[in-house]
């Protein structure tokens, strides 16, 4: 992008710009349609692989924009990332862990291709790319919180995080959606950032941008208040997905008086 653009958004997908059902984005269209009208760059953020987000960013024609990938563990699209494959290393260090905890998690590594689309409601061409991992490793968890706190805790000692996502608990080697997004803000230099998501893992991505959406999703448990919230700088959607996507963009866009044509600040 030769010219920093007035605004960028970075968004999570499932829950979030996706149905958590149908993984559809229809009901935000008419949003993402006036984005690029605006020439805004839209930031796919997701815990997905990068061969699942190579393929959405063809679908919703995003590919000149780069996009955060595996919790934000990598980030494609962008000059001079790192992109070793980390992820036979991370399932060595799970596989060592103790067997009392090990067994609570059951990771997509630990599953067949038609297991991992029963469980996502995928079909299996997207099973196939959801298991293409490089740096994190999503799964369900079996155990009480007590259990999972010590989970947490010894992984920690091997430099590994456990995020909870809307679906899943997403393993990797200590790096965020925030932290990519920094990297990303250093390259694009957007005016101004907006995010938005539905889980705690976006949590920091909310709030290290500008301004924030928490999506609604009736399939998790209420996001906690944040602190940014009292400010105003996080608002809340009432519809869940991208329904409540496409409305937090429009009105968004229609509060900093952005048209085409128009600037957003200045």
């Amino acid at each position: 992008m030769k010219n920093p653009p007035e605004l960028a958004v970075f968004t999570d997908l499932d829950g979030t710009l996706l149905d958590h059902t149908t993984y559809r984005w229809d009901a935000a269209q008419p949003a993402l349609d006036r984005l690029a009208a605006l020439g805004i760059p839209v930031i796919l953020a997701s815990s997905k692989t990068a061969s699942e987000m190579t393929y959405l960013r063809d679908q919703m024609a995003l590919t000149q924009y780069p996009a955060i990938v595996e919790n934000g563990s990598g980030v494609i699209g962008l000059d001079g990332q790192d992109m070793t494959d980390r992820y036979a290393v991370l399932r060595d260090t799970l596989d060592g862990l103790p067997g009392s905890l090990r067994r609570l998690f059951r990771g997509f590594g630990d599953m067949t291709v038609d297991e991992v689309a029963l469980l996502t409601g995928l079909p299996p061409d997207a099973a196939q790319r959801a298991k293409t991992r490089m740096f994190s490793e999503p799964g369900d968890w079996s155990g009480d919180a007590n259990r999972l706190n010590a989970f947490r805790t010894v992984l920690a000692e091997h430099g590994v995080t456990a995020q909870q996502g809307g679906r899943f608990l997403t393993l990797s080697f200590g790096t965020t959606k925030a932290d990519a997004m920094v990297q990303i803000i250093k390259v694009v230099a957007p005016a101004k950032t907006l995010a938005l998501g539905d889980a705690p893992n976006d949590i920091a991505m909310l709030e290290q941008a500008d301004h924030g959406v928490i999506v609604a999703n009736p399939h998790r448990a209420p996001l906690p208040k944040t602190a940014s919230e009292a400010d105003g700088r996080i608002m809340r959607t009432t519809d869940p997905g991208p329904q409540g996507w496409n409305s937090a963009v429009h009105a968004f866009l229609d509060a900093h008086g952005l048209k085409t044509g128009s600037k957003l600040y200045g």
